[in-house]
């Protein structure tokens, strides 16, 4: 099989989807890697590393898109990608497609096979091609966490950390994942008072036995949310909302329980989703104030930490990269039931449930399209 890497185009997005040492997994097993020049510069890698490793470097996306059969990359197609889009090409990355609904078109109508990180699952039911940046999403929004409570950068000018004399800050944590689990780590070893909601006792009682005592384990309901939002300094959403609810876990008139200057830090960043008043934010633009609370909402916080970003992100997805480029892709997803819940779209046909219920279209099963069934 002929891999495509791309460099990505989001603004600010330095992650590249695989590292010249993941290249070199595809080249030793007979197949070609393309990589797109200067793809690899934002996380430390220069095109020289990848040719040593057995890339070949192309100029344009237009000429990688071209040549090869499945494009690898870390963010969704953008529109300035569509016109590079063809039947029988295969793109593997994070896709997010019911939030983008031109994308969907642009994939259906052009006939791509598409395989969504995001939907992938393992045999415990977990997310493993997102867990990675999840935990970098959360321990990332407590650094940014650190930075917009300084009075410099417009917060209120408290440190987060323990100081003998002074009160010591409060986090509170919506969310026990690994985003959540990974912004207590760092929040916790800071000396803050940290505290966890979850509706999940099975991950209140992990979280219990990775964290130190100055971490609180609450069950999430509306009376210890309110408590919480009272006492705190940093309120963190860790958890990704059902794009069907329409309720809210804080509400825009539950920010008036908040301290004036209080911080928010969704690292979700659902609009609307499960803090009313939160929207996607950027790191060139990254916080915005809403009821006189500063709220921190960029969308793509490992972008800010490239290089431990790729290498976490490609030893997560290279082995399933690895997977459909030695059985060719209608056999590995056959294979691999748990690749095959990534599957979004298949030779024109959308195969992702939940895009289809959320954008109103016909969707059809993976295993139907597959010719499974």
């Amino acid at each position: 099989m002929i891999i495509g890497i791309t460099k990505e185009i989001k603004a600010n997005e330095n992650r590249v989807a695989c590292t010249p040492e993941g290249v070199n997994e595809f080249v030793k097993r007979g197949h070609t890697v393309y990589v797109e020049s200067g793809a690899g510069c934002g996380s430390g890698f220069s095109d020289e590393d990848y040719q040593n490793q057995g890339a070949k470097i192309l100029k344009t996306p237009e000429e990688l898109y071209g040549k090869s059969d499945m494009i690898y990359k870390v963010k969704e197609i953008f529109p300035e990608e569509y016109k590079f889009l063809r039947e029988g090409l295969i793109v593997f990355t994070y896709i997010h497609s019911n939030a983008h609904r031109d994308q969907t078109d642009a994939l259906l109508e052009n006939k791509v096979t598409s395989i969504a990180y995001e939907d992938v699952t393992d045999k415990n039911g977990g997310f493993p091609l997102l867990k990675p940046m999840s935990e970098i999403a959360g321990k990332g929004g407590f650094i940014a966490a650190l930075n917009f409570t300084q009075k410099i950068h417009g917060g209120k000018g408290i440190l987060l950390t323990r100081v003998h004399g002074v009160r010591t800050p409060e986090i509170t944590i919506i969310g026990a994942g690994n985003s959540g689990l990974g912004a207590a780590e760092l929040a916790a070893s800071f000396g803050n008072k940290v505290t966890i909601l979850d509706v999940n006792m099975n991950q209140l009682e992990k979280a219990k036995e990775i964290l130190p005592p100055n971490v609180e384990l609450l069950y999430s309901n509306e009376q210890n949310i309110i408590k919480c939002l009272r006492r705190t300094d940093v309120l963190m959403n860790c958890i990704l909302w059902p794009k069907s609810r329409k309720d809210h876990l804080v509400s825009r008139d539950m920010l008036k329980l908040m301290k004036p200057e209080s911080l928010i830090v969704d690292v979700a960043c659902d609009e609307a989703g499960a803090i009313e008043t939160c929207r996607s934010t950027t790191h060139a633009d990254p916080v915005y104030t809403e009821e006189g609370i500063i709220h921190y909402c960029v969308d793509n916080i490992p972008a800010a930490f490239p290089q431990t970003s790729t290498y976490t992100l490609c030893n997560a997805t290279l082995p399933f990269a690895l997977e459909m480029a030695d059985k060719g892709v209608k056999q590995a997803l056959i294979d691999d039931k748990y690749l095959r819940r990534g599957l979004t779209s298949y030779e024109g046909e959308l195969t992702l449930e939940e895009t289809g219920k959320k954008q109103q279209r016909p969707y059809t099963p993976p295993e139907k399209v597959l010719g499974m069934e």
